[in-house]
């Protein structure tokens, strides 16, 4: 008895071991619609080491800031429940951030495209100035 004992702890702290072992997480996200008004700011899919997908993953701008919350549903007695999470703390600020700066990051490409998509102040002025001084 005392052989599978020792046998059980072993197997047991072999398994601890393994799971504090960090094992780094390939996060791969693509921002859907930005939305420009509202505390809903854009939609994020995420991969997971080409292995997991999470789509609906919503970034909200609130009063301390951005962060994400993850696609959710509503209970029955009305309270939501999100429909996957991080289960570390470590590896849900690993996704919120690849979130966020990949948010910041087609935010940025969104204003660089419509400043390149329009004409410069200068030529903007003179398109649409109706009278003409002479």
């Amino acid at each position: 008895m005392r052989k599978t004992q020792n046998a059980a702890n072993t197997a047991q702290e072999a398994a601890q071991t393994v799971a504090e072992q960090t094992i780094p997480m390939k996060v791969d996200v693509k921002i859907g619609s930005i939305r420009p008004e509202g505390n809903v700011r854009a939609y994020a899919s995420v991969n997971l080491n080409d292995c997991f997908a999470i789509r609906n993953i919503k970034v909200v701008d609130s009063s301390k800031g951005l962060f994400i919350a993850m696609p959710s549903y509503k209970a029955g007695n009305g309270e939501y429940k999100d429909i996957c999470f991080p289960v570390t703390k470590e590896f849900r600020e690993q996704l919120n951030n690849a979130v966020i700066d990949a948010y910041k990051q087609a935010l940025t490409q969104s204003q660089q495209q419509k400043a390149a998509d329009s004409p410069p102040f200068d030529q903007a002025l003179e398109q649409s100035s109706g009278m003409q001084m002479g």
